[in-house]
């Protein structure tokens, strides 16, 4: 993953931000870990939009309807589902990843994927918090490499 730097031509990229608000401490660290990221790299605060989902089930819906707005370069996931007693895991967690993936592929826009998906509510803050690993740094960096990289590829 490469470091943050100034990106030629982010001051005019549109990225949206979809936030499950489902673990709203968790995705709350993880937007903000990702906000940072893509002011840092010179992304325009004006033109990042967060739009609020209720979970993690409902982020590919939200994701398609933005990245077929034609508004926006990029948009990124941000969710958290923890591991519960339950099979409900299991299926909110590959239902949202295939979802994800499959908006992409049929939209052409690039759905960076920052959804955690840890075994306790202590990892998903570990993964989250910005004094440590906060994956919101990291799906900020995908998102914007995937812009250069379809800007590249001539799409």
């Amino acid at each position: 993953m490469s470091d943050i730097s100034i990106r030629p031509g982010a001051g005019n990229w549109r990225i949206a931000i979809a936030v499950a608000q489902f673990n709203p401490t968790i995705t709350g660290m993880l937007l903000e870990g990702a906000r940072q990221t893509l002011t840092a790299a010179g992304v325009d605060d004006a033109r990042l939009k967060v739009f609020d989902v209720p979970g993690a089930w409902e982020l590919p819906l939200a994701s398609q309807y933005l990245a077929e707005s034609g508004s926006f370069d990029a948009v990124i996931a941000i969710g958290a589902v923890v591991r519960g007693e339950t099979a409900h895991f299991e299926f909110i967690s590959a239902e949202c990843a295939r979802g994800l993936q499959q908006v992409a592929l049929d939209t052409g826009i690039p759905v960076a994927f920052g959804v955690l998906t840890p075994e306790s509510r202590s990892q998903a803050l570990e993964r989250a918090d910005p004094k440590r690993k906060n994956k919101g740094r990291e799906v900020a960096l995908a998102a914007l490499d995937m812009i250069e990289l379809r800007s590249e590829a001539g799409s």
